[in-house]
């Protein structure tokens, strides 16, 4: 059992380097009776119970503590993947057996768990007593040492804690209220936004300092309110709309998605930015029009230029509609002129 110790400990050294905590989760950026003002997910002094997860079907209860080969999560693994999976399960198990029963178990025995005391999946009146309690301040937990922050550990990490995501990014999707905070892997999402704002804000600055006239475009087309935006207006102007736009003070709140909007934007070619640009300002000044059938009209021929921005783009790139194309850029360099 010493190696296996090791093998636990390994995995959840000590230290600040390695602090794993549940923490409260909260988004400013959506509203939570004013309590996102001051980042906090609670009232203070107030306390969020659960216990842990159990299913019941068929009058069989299952508790979801990530520590049960038998569960169906680990039945659906394949090959190697289920091999290592069930060595882990009975590791973790082997050595709580050892520090909570002093019962001491070969993870290769071929009755194992007809030789486990405490941790066995049927064992209810242990699991009905497992819970936590979270509230605005973060809950440390240490499973190189204590036991039970050991089996809270797995059970957060199987979802076996409806209030408490296994991660950082995934209470992002969820909207749950706190999240297993393991440093490495939650500075990891945390920073993934950095770099990618960072990257957008690079591309900005590369903008400015060497191709203003495809900055414009980029604004046009990033700019919700693209009519505004002449080739007489300063670049200052632009850089500062975009600089807003990519960290969320724009018609997109989402810093993310504004982030990746605009990359991908300022990636495209000089041809289908200017043409992009040319169809919002189109639209709104009223020389394409969309129709109850869902098409987009030209105003002039009465012809169907397609569902979508997207469509009308590749109808116009088609060498054989040269000459609406011609026209509309005739029209919108005048106004853009101005």
């Amino acid at each position: 059992m010493e190696d296996l110790n090791l093998t636990i400990i390994e995995k959840y050294q000590q230290g600040k380097a390695q602090t794993i905590a549940i923490r409260p989760y909260f988004d400013s950026g959506k509203e939570n009776m004013g309590l996102e003002n001051y980042n906090m997910t609670l009232f203070e002094g107030v306390w969020h119970h659960e216990s842990l997860a159990c299913l019941e079907r068929n009058g069989i209860s299952r508790y979801i503590t990530g520590l049960n080969e038998f569960a169906p999560e680990v039945k659906m693994l394949k090959g190697n993947a289920k091999k290592e999976k069930i060595k882990e399960i009975r590791t973790v198990v082997a050595q709580l057996e050892q520090e909570l029963g002093a019962n001491v178990i070969d993870i290769t025995d071929k009755d194992f768990w007809n030789k486990v005391e405490i941790l066995r999946p049927d064992n209810h009146k242990f699991w009905e007593k497992m819970s936590l309690k979270c509230g605005n301040d973060a809950m440390y937990l240490d499973p190189a040492i204590d036991p039970y922050d050991l089996i809270k550990m797995y059970a957060i990490e199987a979802g076996g804690f409806s209030i408490v995501a296994k991660s950082l990014e995934e209470a992002k999707k969820t909207g749950c209220k706190f999240y297993l905070d393991k440093v490495k892997e939650t500075t990891g999402t945390r920073t993934k936004l950095s770099k990618l704002r960072n990257r957008a804000l690079a591309s900005l600055q590369n903008l400015y300092d060497t191709d203003t006239t495809k900055l414009l475009y980029v604004t046009k087309v990033t700019d919700a309110n693209s009519t505004q935006y002449t080739k007489g207006t300063p670049v200052d102007v632009l850089y500062e709309s975009m600089d807003m736009y990519i960290n969320g003070e724009g018609v997109e709140s989402s810093k993310t998605r504004a982030a990746e909007t605009f990359i991908e934007v300022a990636n495209s070619t000089m041809e289908d930015l200017k043409i992009r640009a040319m169809i919002k300002d189109a639209t709104t000044h009223g020389l394409m029009s969309s129709k109850s059938d869902g098409f987009i009209y030209d105003k002039y021929s009465g012809s169907k230029l397609g569902k979508r921005p997207s469509e009308v783009l590749e109808f116009l790139k088609n060498p054989l509609n040269d000459e609406t194309l011609v026209r509309y850029m005739a029209d919108m360099e005048e106004l853009w002129e101005n």
